[in-house]
């Protein structure tokens, strides 16, 4: 959405932006509002719910593809490598935020880059004062209808769900993925808004719709709003989500945009997303264990051992059909190269098809 948004500024400038980034998301928003109307309603079970267990298996497939891509671009040296695992032990094993995470190799990267500032001529910086004025501009238009509607809705939980996205807005790096991992931790295990069943429908029902994926956070607002008092509260629950969400893209952009080119020349803030990226990986490593852990397994439960906090399965509850359809997916995606929509749909007509067989 912020490179669609880049692109329009740079084209037509903040108009083009806006209109750039808005017709990214809105049709995909939409969508997902009805489908997520539909879930609430029709509910998953039976034939439905076995739907829902293909996309699922496939979710896992599609999020392992998107692990190995980034490892491949991302971890090019073997410091990058461990900065990657230190991330997901971090965040798997110790419970650690992901900000704190994301921090820590920031600053390991900025303070590590020892590479000679560049020689080429910098360009000058943009005036200080008109980045003033955009930046007090859009955060003014992000926080104001938030500010009111926790002042004036009676519904803390609406207040709570515009914090939470904005506060996933300013502190993701490195794409949906890893902003999902961040949101799967606390939506399910701090906040516990949604049920981890929940939460991987939510991702598999982001998949087929024609916007970005991080619409997740739409359907996250709206059944965890939808949950406390109905269809009325879940809509506005989305509506606040996706404002939260995708409101700060333009801020980020049209703000931060015309320090691109300045900040290409700057070797320590190189070395610092450099870091955040790897450990990013680590991170989407444990966004994919997350995943397969609570699908391959019914019964789940936290093992706590100190600081030590490791999700561990019940292995009597192995779901042998699951693991099926898991293969196959894989063997389709990696072995024959099927595209994202023809792997969901089969991954689907094969839930349909399982539930159709008796387990014995």
């Amino acid at each position: 959405m912020q490179l669609a948004t880049y692109v329009g500024w740079r084209v037509h400038g903040i108009l083009g932006g806006l209109v750039a980034g808005l017709l990214f998301v809105l049709p995909g928003a939409l969508i997902m509002l009805c489908i997520g109307i539909a879930y609430v309603y029709f509910g998953t079970f039976g034939i439905i719910g076995a739907l829902f267990l293909g996309v699922k298996a496939a979710i896992v497939v599609i999020v392992l593809q998107a692990l190995i891509r980034l490892a491949g671009k991302a971890l090019q040296r073997p410091h990058q490598w461990v900065i990657a695992i230190i991330g997901f032990c971090g965040i798997f094993i110790l419970a650690l935020p992901f900000p704190l995470i994301i921090a820590m190799a920031a600053i390991y990267g900025f303070a590590n880059n020892r590479q000679l500032q560049a020689t080429t001529k910098l360009l000058p910086l943009p005036n200080g004062k008109d980045s003033a004025k955009t930046v007090l501009i859009w955060v003014g238009i992000w926080w104001g209808p938030l500010l009111a509607i926790d002042l004036f809705a009676d519904s803390p939980l609406l207040a709570e769900i515009g914090y939470f996205f904005s506060k996933l807005a300013v502190v993701t790096f490195g794409g949906a993925y890893a902003g999902l991992a961040y949101m799967a931790q606390d939506v399910v295990g701090h906040l516990g808004w949604l049920q981890p069943a929940e939460m991987m429908d939510g991702l598999g029902l982001a998949e087929t719709t024609p916007g970005p994926l991080i619409l997740v956070t739409e359907f996250v607002g709206f059944l965890a709003a939808f949950k406390t008092a109905g269809i009325a509260h879940g809509i506005a629950g989305a509506a606040i989500a996706l404002w939260a969400t995708f409101i700060p893209c333009f801020l980020w952009i049209f703000a931060g945009a015309p320090y691109l080119d300045w900040l290409t020349y700057q070797p320590r803030l190189q070395g610092a997303l450099a870091s955040i990226m790897a450990v990013v990986v680590g991170v989407i490593a444990n966004l994919f264990a997350w995943f397969a852990l609570h699908l391959f397994f019914a019964e789940t439960s936290m093992t706590n051992i100190g600081m030590i906090h490791i999700l561990t399965p019940d292995l009597a509850s192995l779901d042998l059909r699951v693991i099926a359809i898991t293969l196959v997916c894989t063997f389709l995606a990696f072995g024959r190269g099927l595209g994202l929509f023809w792997l969901l749909g089969l991954a689907a007509l094969a839930g349909a098809m399982m539930h159709l067989i008796p387990l014995g």
